[in-house]
């Protein structure tokens, strides 16, 4: 079920980005067609940060500018030089919603790094060097079956560090997206920072190919149609939210993680918080951090939150008064192993 909350921004924060929005509250927007809503990049401090995408493209003496278009989500459609950007970040009260909804919320400088990203692919596709035996051979096959649930080797020295989840090992396409990223980061020092590492020479690939780049214009590498623009999203807010497929996590796991959680946390006679509340006040740094180390979707590690949450509002439990810290740690422990039992083994348990 969708929540709501008291989220009216001022209209100064839109910068004119959605005046389809202005003056309206969340329970009103949740109700409202997305491709009504006026959204746009120009004019918001979305732009602002594309502009700087642009800068930091000229600085590298990049001759392409992907275009940007508003989306329902991050990406390049498959061989395409576009770049697609969620909705929700062109205006400050969409942006609320989707924290609300998924736990999630992208500050700058994550959207920085995925526009880093994705421009990447979009220089990729646009100048095809993936077709490229070179290419192929740092990166590994561009026709290689993309997999969601990808088990990463963590801390390997073969690809780059930089979205959360060891993302390079994901896919060649994702891999060689994730160095041009890092390549074109301000300030990276990536020629120290990946000294004696074997994906330096991915690195050295991308400076030395790149610059030798000829000329394009936007027009000679974009098609008259993109995936799912803006203006074509017919569906409400809500029903954004709503199409979007709910993890099974209760049918799957179901009681029998009690014990567990009774051994974690303690029985209402101890007093202390409810140890649903204390789930739920920590469910995004956790479900962020655990994702960073695993490699796993938010997704799937926020939808365990809420179901261990549930189970510890059946059973009553809490958190004893000045043991905080301690089951916080525990409990990121817990979270972790199951994490990585349904990364490996496709499951959270053995049942």
């Amino acid at each position: 079920m969708l929540r709501s909350a008291a989220v009216a921004q001022a209209d100064s924060t839109f910068k004119e980005g959605a005046p389809e929005l202005r003056g309206r509250d969340d329970l009103d927007v949740l109700e409202r067609k997305i491709s009504d809503l006026q959204l746009r990049i120009e004019g918001t401090r979305l732009g602002e940060l594309v502009d700087q995408l642009h800068r930091e493209l000229d600085a590298k003496g990049l001759p392409f500018k992907p275009r940007c278009y508003l989306s329902d989500e991050w990406g390049c459609p498959d061989g395409v030089p576009v770049i697609g950007i969620p909705f929700y970040l062109a205006n400050p009260m969409l942006a609320k919603i989707e924290e609300e909804q998924t736990g999630d919320l992208e500050g700058e400088k994550q959207i920085l790094m995925f526009l880093r990203h994705e421009a990447g692919h979009a220089y990729n596709y646009a100048y095809r060097l993936h077709e490229t035996e070179e290419w192929h051979a740092l990166f590994g096959p561009y026709t290689r079956p993309y997999v969601e649930d990808y088990k990463p080797s963590p801390f390997s020295k073969k690809f780059v560090k930089h979205i959360p989840g060891w993302y390079a090992q994901k896919h060649p396409d994702e891999d060689f997206a994730e160095t041009f990223a890092v390549w074109l980061t301000p300030g990276s020092s990536w020629e120290t920072a990946y000294k004696d590492w074997p994906a330096l020479e991915k690195l050295r690939y991308v400076d030395r190919v790149t610059r030798a780049l000829p000329p394009m214009r936007v027009a000679d590498a974009v098609p008259p149609a993109v995936l799912l623009p803006v203006e074509e999203m017919s569906y409400t807010v809500r029903e954004h939210y709503a199409q979007q497929e709910p993890e099974q996590v209760a049918e799957h796991v179901g009681a029998w993680l009690d014990g567990d959680l009774r051994d974690l946390f303690g029985g209402p006679e101890a007093g202390g918080e409810p140890a649903q509340k204390f789930i739920h006040r920590r469910r995004r740094d956790l479900a962020r951090d655990v994702a960073y180390w695993t490699g796993a979707r938010p997704r799937v590690i926020g939808a365990l939150l809420d179901h261990l949450g549930a189970r510890t509002g059946v059973l009553g439990l809490v958190v004893p008064t000045g043991r905080e810290d301690a089951v916080g740690v525990r409990l990121a422990i817990m979270l972790t192993t199951l994490v990585v039992n349904h990364l490996y083994r496709e499951k959270f348990v053995e049942v």
